[in-house]
């Protein structure tokens, strides 16, 4: 089975489009800039591709075979099925496994997102018949974040019985590595210039 990757769309595109942006400012940083204008100028943008690899690119929220696997910006966390005990949302989608609560950085559920789901429901309800108006009511007031929850609660119920591993939450070598990176451009920029 292909893993299901739930992830703010808006961000991931955006995050791509900063690391066209800056392949092209290496570039051109490398074929004309001078050593220390271009160390520094390099620094600040190996600062601002850390902060957007890390917050934009890498959060997701994996649906796998064993389980569902949470990558938010420095850290991974990982719930098997059998481990999911609940899974809600406020403002971000919150999955509860024992003593272990795992928060996941997207997809969120904004108020003015939740405003909007509430405007669809009243206006699907004032204009349909019982039926379709207690479908538009359910559905009409849902958000991403709801949909992706009720997508986690679904699985985690269906596979229980194929469900691998323990729970575990753990430091991303990517995220600290990219961070350690642009820490090291900050430094070297302060000691050439």
């Amino acid at each position: 089975m292909k893993p299901q990757v739930y992830r703010s769309k808006v961000a991931w595109v955006c995050g791509w489009a900063w690391m066209l942006f800056a392949a092209w400012n290496v570039w051109d940083l490398v074929a004309h800039g001078s050593i220390p204008s271009a160390l520094i100028a390099g620094a600040v943008l190996g600062v601002i591709t850390a902060l957007v690899f890390v917050m934009a690119l890498r959060p997701a929220v994996v649906a796998e075979e064993g389980g569902v696997r949470v990558r938010n910006v420095l850290r991974n966390a990982y719930v098997p099925w059998s481990g999911v005990d609940d899974v809600s949302v406020a403002s971000a989608i919150v999955i509860e496994s024992g003593d272990t609560t795992v928060r996941c950085w997207t997809p969120q559920a904004t108020a003015r997102e939740r405003a909007r789901a509430a405007g669809r429901a009243a206006k699907a309800a004032k204009s349909a018949n019982r039926a379709e108006r207690a479908v538009a009511e359910a559905v009409g007031a849902r958000t991403h974040a709801d949909w992706v929850a009720g997508q986690l609660t679904e699985m985690s119920r269906s596979r229980r019985e194929s469900s691998s591993g323990e729970t575990r939450v753990t430091w991303s070598p990517s995220a600290l590595a990219a961070v350690a990176a642009a820490l090291a451009l900050v430094a070297a920029a302060f000691v050439v210039s």
